[in-house]
Protein backbone atom coordinates (compact mmCIF):
# COMPACT_ATOMS: atom_id res chain seq x y z
CA UNK A 1 0.00 0.00 0.00
CA UNK A 2 1.27 3.44 -1.23
CA UNK A 3 1.17 6.06 1.38
CA UNK A 4 1.79 9.05 -0.73
CA UNK A 5 -0.73 11.45 -0.38
CA UNK A 6 -2.17 12.57 -3.76
CA UNK A 7 -2.38 16.29 -3.32
CA UNK A 8 -4.81 18.18 -5.76
CA UNK A 9 -5.06 21.97 -5.72
CA UNK A 10 -7.67 24.77 -7.50
CA UNK A 11 -6.43 28.21 -8.11
CA UNK A 12 -8.48 30.75 -9.76
CA UNK A 13 -7.16 34.21 -8.57
CA UNK A 14 -10.18 35.87 -10.57
CA UNK A 15 -12.18 34.34 -7.72
CA UNK A 16 -9.74 34.52 -4.87
CA UNK A 17 -9.88 30.69 -5.32
CA UNK A 18 -6.61 28.65 -3.59
CA UNK A 19 -7.76 25.22 -2.85
CA UNK A 20 -6.02 22.27 -1.92
CA UNK A 21 -7.56 18.45 -1.62
CA UNK A 22 -5.43 15.58 -0.43
CA UNK A 23 -5.99 11.61 -0.54
CA UNK A 24 -4.26 9.11 0.96
CA UNK A 25 -4.70 5.49 2.09
CA UNK A 26 -3.29 4.33 5.37
CA UNK A 27 -3.38 1.54 7.15
CA UNK A 28 -5.20 1.46 10.51
CA UNK A 29 -4.53 -0.07 14.05
CA UNK A 30 -7.29 -2.69 13.55
CA UNK A 31 -6.56 -4.05 10.24
CA UNK A 32 -8.85 -1.55 7.91
CA UNK A 33 -7.49 0.49 5.24
CA UNK A 34 -8.57 4.19 6.20
CA UNK A 35 -9.17 6.88 3.15
CA UNK A 36 -8.01 9.64 4.56
CA UNK A 37 -9.01 13.29 3.15
CA UNK A 38 -7.72 16.72 3.53
CA UNK A 39 -9.08 20.04 2.54
CA UNK A 40 -8.78 23.38 2.96
CA UNK A 41 -7.55 26.88 1.68
CA UNK A 42 -3.61 26.58 0.50
CA UNK A 43 -1.41 27.90 3.60
CA UNK A 44 -3.48 26.55 5.92
CA UNK A 45 -4.49 23.35 8.00
CA UNK A 46 -7.41 22.60 6.76
CA UNK A 47 -9.74 19.97 7.73
CA UNK A 48 -9.49 16.29 8.22
CA UNK A 49 -11.91 13.06 7.54
CA UNK A 50 -11.22 9.47 7.80
CA UNK A 51 -13.05 6.36 5.84
CA UNK A 52 -12.82 3.42 6.98
CA UNK A 53 -12.43 0.47 4.87
CA UNK A 54 -12.55 -3.67 4.85
CA UNK A 55 -9.57 -4.07 2.51
CA UNK A 56 -7.25 -2.28 0.31
CA UNK A 57 -9.22 -2.80 -3.16
CA UNK A 58 -12.30 -1.30 -1.89
CA UNK A 59 -10.32 2.03 -0.24
CA UNK A 60 -8.67 2.65 -3.76
CA UNK A 61 -11.73 2.30 -5.56
CA UNK A 62 -12.80 4.93 -3.03
CA UNK A 63 -10.11 7.50 -3.29
CA UNK A 64 -10.71 7.11 -7.11
CA UNK A 65 -13.96 7.95 -6.81
CA UNK A 66 -13.06 10.73 -4.56
CA UNK A 67 -10.17 11.67 -7.35
CA UNK A 68 -12.88 11.98 -10.39
CA UNK A 69 -15.24 13.93 -8.45
CA UNK A 70 -12.61 16.44 -7.31
CA UNK A 71 -11.26 16.85 -10.93
CA UNK A 72 -14.63 17.46 -12.41
CA UNK A 73 -14.95 20.44 -10.32
CA UNK A 74 -11.91 21.68 -11.61
CA UNK A 75 -9.16 20.38 -8.98
CA UNK A 76 -6.03 19.19 -10.93
CA UNK A 77 -2.53 17.68 -9.43
CA UNK A 78 -0.59 20.19 -7.83
CA UNK A 79 2.89 20.70 -8.50
CA UNK A 80 6.13 20.93 -6.32
CA UNK A 81 5.40 24.80 -6.26
CA UNK A 82 1.84 25.04 -6.04
CA UNK A 83 0.85 24.08 -2.85
CA UNK A 84 1.65 22.72 0.23
CA UNK A 85 -1.30 21.49 2.47
CA UNK A 86 1.18 20.43 5.35
CA UNK A 87 1.93 24.54 6.07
Amino acid sequence: MENRPLVLSRIDPARNMARFYALSLEPSLFGDVAVVRRWGRIGTRGHQAIALHADVSSAQAALERLSRAKRRRGYRTAGEMDCSPFA
